[in-house]
This record gives C-alpha cells, sequence and structure tokens, in this order.
C-alpha cells in the first residue's frame, strides 16, 4: 500500500517507542537495525517522545494531518505524472534544525521509493502544501535521474534543492519559499560559488564534505548549498523558463551557465 501510512495508528500504539516503529519500515532502507534507522531519521528532524511532541501528535490528529496529505499527494501525482510511493508522517523534533519561518517548524527526507515529513501544526496550511512540494519534487526528479541517491554529486545537490523550492514557489507562491533562498545577495552566491563550489562540485554524498557544504557545516556559510542552489535556478529560468516537469530530467550542468557573469 502506497500513498500517505497511516502512522498515526502506530504512534498511538507505540509512541513512546520509536525504534520499534522504525521496525515497520527498516526493510525498505535494507537496515537490519531499527535503531540506527531511528538515529538517522532524528538527523533530519523525526520526534523524539517527550510531553511537547505528544501534544504535537495529538493535535495533528484533531487537524486532519494524514487525511490533509494524502489530498495533496494525489493532486501533485496526478498534476505531475508522479510516482505512486509511500509517506510516512511523524511529529518533528522540538529542536530540529530545518526551520522554514519562526513558529513554523517542518522538514523532511526523500528517496526514489519514499518520502518521510517531519512536522508540527501550521497557523497556514499552505506551509504542509509547500513541504511536500518540495520533498515530492526530489522525489519525481530522483526517478528521472541516472545517477543513485549516493552517485549525486554537490552540483546534483545543489540543482535538486534550488528546483524544488522554485516548485514550491510555482505551485504554492512566494510567500511559502524557505527563508534560506534569501539568506544572501547573487553577488555573495556568485563569490562561495568562485570561492570553494565551483571546485567541489564533482564531489559525491559519499564524501563527508558534500554535506557540510550543502549545509553550511564545518565553517562553510550557513545554508549556502541550498541558497546557491536556488540562486542557480534564478538565472538560469531569467534567461530560459522551463515547466515543472521539464525540471525532472534537465541536467545539472545545465544550471551552471552564467553563475559568473550575473551581478545582482
Amino acid at each position: 500500500m502506497n500513498g500517505v501510512i497511516r502512522t498515526d495508528k502506530w504512534l498511538d500504539e507505540g509512541f513512546r517507542d520509536p525504534v520499534e516503529i522504525c521496525r515497520r519500515f527498516m526493510d525498505s532502507f535494507s537496515e537490519e537495525n531499527p535503531g540506527k534507522l531511528y538515529t538517522y531519521l532524528t538527523g533530519f528532524g523525526m520526534y523524539k517522545p517527550n510531553r511537547q511532541s505528544f501534544e504535537t501528535f495529538e493535535q495533528l490528529k484533531k487537524r486532519g494531518i494524514w487525511e490533509k496529505t494524502e489530498k495533496i499527494f494525489q493532486k501533485y501525482k496526478k498534476k505531475w505524472n508522479g510516482p505512486d510511493i509511500p509517506i510516512y508522517i511523524f511529529p518533528i523534533e522540538s529542536q530540529s534544525f530545518f526551520f522554514s519561518r519562526p513558529g513554523e517548524r517542518k522538514s523532511g527526507v526523500s528517496f526514489k521509493d519514499q518520502l518521510f515529513l517531519f512536522i508540527t501544526t501550521f497557523e497556514d496550511e499552505m506551509e504542509l502544501e509547500a513541504l511536500f512540494v518540495h520533498e515530492y519534487h526530489h522525489v519525481c526528479r530522483m526517478n528521472k535521474q541516472k545517477e543513485s541517491l549516493l552517485e549525486f554529486t554537490l552540483l546534483d545537490s545543489l540543482v535538486l534543492e534550488g528546483l524544488a523550492e522554485h516548485a514550491v514557489e510555482t505551485c504554492c507562491g512566494k510567500q511559502y519559499k524557505a527563508k534560506w533562498c534569501s539568506y544572501y545577495s547573487r553577488k555573495e552566491i556568485q563569490h562561495f560559488w568562485q570561492r570553494f563550489l565551483e571546485k567541489e562540485q564533482q564531489i559525491t554524498k559519499k564524501n563527508k564534505k558534500h554535506d557540510e557544504i550543502l549545509y553550511g557545516n564545518k565553517g562553510y556559510p550557513k545554508m549556502v548549498g541550498y541558497a546557491a542552489g536556488y540562486e542557480m535556478v534564478s538565472i538560469f529560468k531569467e534567461k530560459r523558463d522551463f515547466t515543472i516537469k521539464e525540471s525532472f530530467v534537465l541536467p545539472s550542468k545545465t544550471f551552471i551557465i552564467d553563475m559568473n557573469k550575473n551581478e545582482r
């Protein structure tokens, strides 16, 4: 069964044991240790059992988030002719790093064959659709690209994130873009590109420097990979617009054009 999995029922039964919950889908990761899988997912925002996360879960149930997400999934699966995949929803850890706006926390992680959303309740539920669009765009593009996820280069990851956020802008509106889209000016992004992104663009996810640059750890500017990806796509889009379906198949190298020529 694909679509939105009723993880709310799993949480009703075993909220206090997220490791046991991870056992239910660990086969799809070829993982034999549910504890390792849970640790991996907490890196993206999966909840830790405490009073605050339980209250979040109760609010998500009251708001019908599982049913609402299923409607959003059906909408975009049809619109984009996207893959039919399982979608897992869990409350977000209260200290998660990936914030879209102050007070509105959301995160996700995508694979070719499944998608996870880690969320809290939203005052504006279009935030839920924006998160879904970003993550499901990843799924659609990963399914159209030849490389496996571990073979993705830094350039592939920059473009993947940039295209996903442009899809959010197109489908949900500019006001739903992630705040990292505007962390830096175009001139700053071009400086970062020339200083360290360009020479590292072919390193793969197997290299720890890939994620350090993408997220802006170990002395790199905060979220620089995400911000650079968004700006690269913006520069390209000013010269040649494209549809969302085209964005699933355009090669990553397409978006390097003019990175050194444009200044704001």
